[in-house]
């Protein structure tokens, strides 16, 4: 898929998976270490199409051209520009949502603020409120402007929403936010003493964010 980037179009991999029927599509981004074939996202885009709703993964340009550190935040968002262009034009008339890990559901929080995408709802995946240590460096100052519902999934025990009353009030300051916890979990969801396989503790998570999308798709 091409994205339009100040030194021209740059294509990106991208990877569908959908039922026959889908109720709504989720665009899913991956976090700032790891591309779209992590076996978490995996994961979750398969247990979100047995649960009837579609998925669009992709890299953004840095991840397609090698690089480990995320180019400029405007690349970002110029690619999720094109992807819910890209999956309208694939499953037209059906809700959007702009998900992503960490990183990558920040940068589409970002868009969103701005005006760049205007998706159904946006789901965070372990929101990266800031660095872990360093909570004066919050990153939530554009989240109030966001019109759509807006859905955090976070562990419990994330060091990058810690103190939690800290990040509860940023949850407050939105228009439209809940948070779905999960008891201990860490920035990737793991839980100590019960280790489970990435693409598994993904597929765990597409359960309550179905049952999310479709009670606040169903009342927009």
């Amino acid at each position: 898929m091409p994205v339009a980037l100040p030194a021209g179009a740059t294509p990106v991999t991208i990877a569908w998976s959908a039922p026959a029927s889908p109720t709504a599509v989720v665009a899913l981004a991956h976090g700032a270490g790891a591309g779209m074939d992590h076996p978490f996202l995996a994961g979750f885009a398969d247990a979100l199409r047995e649960a009837g709703v579609a998925c669009l993964r992709f890299n953004f340009p840095y991840v397609e051209a090698g690089r480990r550190m995320p180019g400029p935040a405007a690349h970002a968002a110029a690619t999720w520009e094109a992807v819910l262009a890209e999956t309208g034009r694939q499953l037209p008339g059906i809700p959007a949502v702009a998900a992503g890990k960490s990183y990558g559901g920040r940068m589409a929080s970002m868009a969103a603020s701005e005006g760049r995408i205007d998706p159904s709802a946006l789901v965070y995946l372990g929101y990266p409120l800031h660095p872990p240590g360093d909570p004066l460096k919050v990153r939530a100052a554009h989240l109030p402007a966001i019109a759509a519902p807006q859905l955090f999934v976070e562990g419990s025990k994330d060091p990058f929403i810690q103190p939690l009353t800290q990040f509860d009030e940023v949850v407050a300051s939105c228009r439209d936010a809940e948070v779905f916890w999960i008891d201990g979990g860490g920035h990737s969801f793991e839980v100590a003493g019960a280790k489970r396989p990435a693409a598994e503790v993904g597929a765990r998570l597409a359960a309550p964010v179905v049952a999310w999308l479709g009670r606040r798709l169903s009342s927009a």
